[in-house]
């Protein structure tokens, strides 16, 4: 388990605070990387040592990019889920450098309460709550879990503020009994990860738009929905962008929403003209240019 840190206040910054996800190719550069891993087969030969080393090169890389945000005033910042290596087969505090691995956690959350920077993250799409195969609901509780607890271990509040966001993903051929099973799954989420938990419309036709998750999932069990501008393209279900993201915005309540902005590479138009120059085109996750807003 990790120490016991204060919850760290939210959203002071004016909106809308726009950030990007994981990766900063200008740090890349000078090798500040966030997510080194290892084969399982690897992690098998060299175990928790080498596991704990990677780890705390990946969080020291977190940290130094979040200090260059700021000095950028960059204030949002979506953390790579690839931080811990083989994070599910492992408790943190079973690494035998866990005290400097906290301490650089507590770190990075007290320059994000410092300097009101808001930290988020969206696991991977292989994290299925409505699966109808148990084993696969029961590998994406321990992620989501793993989430929560770096999220606690960090400082972050227990509040779609610090969102894990994630994705329904599938329809299994019957979309009411999906939505069922992941609203049942969540309810089987701990209070680390269903206080902090989001769901994003999906990029395909078949999957979910903004109007399904708002009514299968928000008033169902009160999940904030996110908006992503792009996804709404494939699932516009014969409503505008401003329609479904006003949908999306009505379901967070107190939280400021998050409304990830992306566009193909080399071009700015999926980003507001008013706003492009506060985007450094040097900042990239993975290999699209992507701004997520905070409004």
């Amino acid at each position: 388990m990790s120490p016991d840190r204060t919850p760290r206040t939210t959203d002071r910054r004016p909106a809308p605070q726009f950030g990007y996800a994981a990766l900063n190719r200008t740090l890349r550069e000078a090798d500040v990387r966030t997510n080194r891993g290892m084969q399982q087969a690897t992690f098998e030969d060299r175990g928790l040592p080498y596991a704990g080393e990677l780890a705390e090169g990946n969080i020291r890389g977190v940290r130094r990019i979040i200090e260059w945000n700021i000095d950028h005033d960059i204030y949002f910042y979506r953390i790579t889920s690839d931080l811990i290596p083989w994070y599910s087969q492992y408790e943190l505090d079973e690494l035998p450098n866990s005290e400097t691995i906290f301490e650089l956690l507590g770190e990075i959350g007290d320059l994000a309460d410092t300097h009101g920077v808001r930290l988020t993250f969206h696991p991977s799409h292989f994290v299925k709550l409505a699966s109808p195969t148990e084993s696969v609901v029961d590998n994406a509780i321990t992620d989501l879990e793993c989430h929560g607890s770096l999220m606690d271990a960090i400082g972050l509040p227990r509040s779609p503020h610090s969102s894990i966001n994630i994705h329904i993903g599938a329809h299994y051929s019957d979309k009411e009994a999906t939505a069922e099973r992941f609203c049942d799954a969540v309810d089987r989420l701990s209070p680390s990860v269903r206080s902090r938990l989001t769901v994003e419309n999906d990029d395909k036709e078949s999957l979910w738009s903004v109007p399904e998750l708002v009514d299968s999932v928000h008033d169902e069990i009160g999940i904030p929905v996110v908006y992503d501008a792009l996804h709404h393209q494939f699932t516009d279900r014969g409503y505008t962008g401003q329609e479904a993201m006003a949908m999306a915005v009505e379901t967070w309540d107190d939280a400021r929403p998050i409304i990830p902005t992306a566009s193909p590479v080399g071009s700015t138009r999926a980003i507001p003209v008013s706003r492009r120059r506060t985007i450094p085109t040097t900042l990239t996750a993975r290999s699209t240019p992507t701004a997520t807003r905070s409004t």
